[in-house]
């Protein structure tokens, strides 16, 4: 059952227009800003982008180098390289 739905939402992000996704990805950026791990703001983030290169550059746009950089270094040794594809 579960294998049916685990597209986290991505058929219903395929309808929404540019400035609906970004917002969300606003409201992912403010939950990292409040606790969210890194890992779950890149992994929503691109499946509501669409792709990782329009996840990037929207991560890029709503925070700033220095706090991108410092959601890597937070992360495992194992999780750095991830985040780092999204953020740096």
């Amino acid at each position: 059952m579960l294998h049916d739905n685990n597209d986290l939402g991505a058929s219903l992000f395929k309808s929404w227009g540019v400035e609906q996704r970004r917002e969300e990805i606003g409201k992912l950026v403010a939950g990292y800003r409040n606790g969210l791990p890194a890992g779950i703001l890149c992994k929503m983030a691109e499946t509501i982008a669409g792709n990782r290169k329009l996840a990037r550059k929207e991560l890029a746009t709503l925070m700033s180098p220095e706090e991108r950089r410092d959601a890597v270094k937070k992360e495992s040794l194992v999780m750095q390289g991830v985040i780092r594809k999204f953020l740096l």
